[in-house]
């Protein structure tokens, strides 16, 4: 067993390669490596943890870290990238069941703690937590019970809103947003009472309060995210790991743990600043979109002209051979038929006859940030010709050929051109504004919004159906 020293000093050079890891994730060229910053930090914070002192119960800690680590390995082995954002929502659960647990517990030991020291008067032999309950004075106990509240709380809504997030990315749940009678009334009831129990629990009412509390939490977290509509569901994931983070901070300063507030606290500043990075780049407010205002149109939405005109591989191509600039634009559709092999393939030939090929990259597209961006370094796209909505938003116009893969909502027209419409103000590509858009889509349905997109009916628009990565395939033998 290792001394406190040992465990503090391992606990700050953790939080020093988490710091680097972080960080080292802005670049692509720099993510792998960023990674294994993370991997190492978390291994000497587990490492070091159970080995501090206090600790013991090897016998069923180690079969336990085992498990886990054999389940992590098997999930992350066999979830395909299109699966990510429902992962990286289920993780995100895990982290707030967690901290509810915790909280219980530390709550129970501080009960036994008292208990024991009222009936002989006297200091016992206590372990682990415990012990530490038992240095701790009367106002450091009432500090001890606010953070237990606050980690159930959070904890809870994170728990029931990421299986909820979960469920909607991972189609297993209706995108759309769902309220129960009463809508936000229920949601604002279930918080006021929260907070009289929180009062009650600080004034010695029974662990019973801890219970309810947590039950209320629970509903708050699945009605807030059930109210919310499923093309949100990027910041809903974002803001679910800024909670996660919290929660983790609340656990750290319940077991007083420095290594939990520090990554808690880097976890829930940067999914935070994350949200708010995205809901600017959606035009939205981040309060409304949390409160589920985003998903429901203030009148009847604009009626959609025209019909979709399909074109064949070879009028694709002749396109492209006639072309001098090309952009495509991905989507979760492209994730979904794993084309992003042959769409790096279509731009070396493209770019092989001189042609000026680039990406435009929606903030939100994949419905987790940076999605496309690792496909396409993942099929050795160069980094440089891979641009963000903002730097090609105006170039569309003096483009000749536009090819959308697997995109809906991030393209759609009537963000801008139908206030009614549930994504009216949020920016767009403007790929309408191109000479000739082609749209790689498996059928005519609607993106995961459930929002048609005017795009399709446009004169300047052709529908190339079938799946993305077969139909580029077809594409290249094609291209000159």
């Amino acid at each position: 067993m290792l001394g406190q020293g040992f465990v503090s000093a391992a606990a700050i050079a953790a939080s020093v390669l988490f710091i680097l890891s972080l960080g080292g994730l802005s670049n692509q060229e720099k993510a792998k490596r960023a990674v294994w910053y993370g991997i190492i930090g978390m291994a000497v914070a587990v490492f070091f943890t159970s080995l501090g002192p206090g600790i013991g119960g090897y016998w069923w800690l180690i079969p336990a870290m085992l498990i886990g680590a054999g389940i992590g390995v098997y999930v992350a082995g066999k979830v395909e990238m299109t699966e990510m954002p429902q992962l990286v929502a289920a993780l995100h659960s895990f982290v707030g069941l967690a901290a509810v647990l915790v909280a219980w517990s530390a709550d129970l030991e501080r009960r036994r703690v008292l208990a024991a020291q009222a009936a002989d008067g006297a200091m016992q032999e206590f372990s682990a937590f415990a012990a530490l309950v038992a240095t701790k004075a009367p106002d450091e106990l009432t500090f001890l019970q606010i953070e237990v509240v606050f980690a159930i709380f959070i904890g809870a809504v994170t728990f029931t809103g990421s299986v909820v997030a979960f469920g909607k990315l991972a189609g297993k749940v209706d995108g759309k947003p769902r309220q129960l009678p009463g809508g936000h009334m229920l949601n604002a009831g279930a918080a006021v009472l929260s907070l009289l129990l929180a009062i009650m629990y600080l004034n010695g009412a029974g662990f019973w309060t801890l219970i309810v509390l947590a039950a209320l939490s629970l509903f708050i977290g699945y009605h807030l995210i059930m109210g919310i509509g499923g093309a949100d569901m990027p910041v809903v994931v974002s803001m679910l790991n800024s909670y996660s983070g919290w929660a983790a901070a609340a656990i750290g300063f319940t077991l007083s743990n420095d290594l939990l507030i520090v990554t808690g606290a880097l976890v829930g500043s940067s999914g935070a600043i994350l949200s708010y990075i995205m809901c600017k780049a959606m035009n939205r407010n981040f309060i409304n979109v949390i409160l589920g205002g985003f998903g429901g149109t203030q009148g009847p939405a604009a009626e959609i002209e025209g019909e979709q005109i399909a074109i064949d591989a070879g009028g694709v191509a002749s396109a492209l051979n006639d072309a001098d600039s090309v952009i495509i634009v991905p989507g979760y559709g492209m994730a979904v038929a794993q084309a992003q092999s042959a769409v790096s393939d279509l731009v070396r030939k493209l770019r092989a006859s001189g042609k000026n090929v680039r990406f435009g990259i929606h903030p939100v597209a994949g419905r987790l940030p940076g999605h496309m961006n690792v496909l396409l370094a993942e099929a050795k796209v160069p980094y440089d010709i891979v641009l963000e909505m903002d730097e090609i938003n105006d170039d569309f116009p003096k483009t000749d050929v536009v090819i959308v893969i697997g995109s809906n909502d991030i393209v759609n027209p009537s963000a801008e051109e139908d206030p009614n419409s549930p994504i009216a103000g949020m920016p767009v590509l403007k790929v309408w504004e191109a000479k000739q858009v082609f749209v790689s889509k498996r059928g005519q349905g609607t993106g995961y919004s459930g929002i048609e997109n005017p795009l399709f009916f446009k004169e300047n628009t052709r529908m190339f159906y079938g799946d993305a990565r077969d139909s580029l395939n077809a594409l290249l033998p094609l291209i000159d």
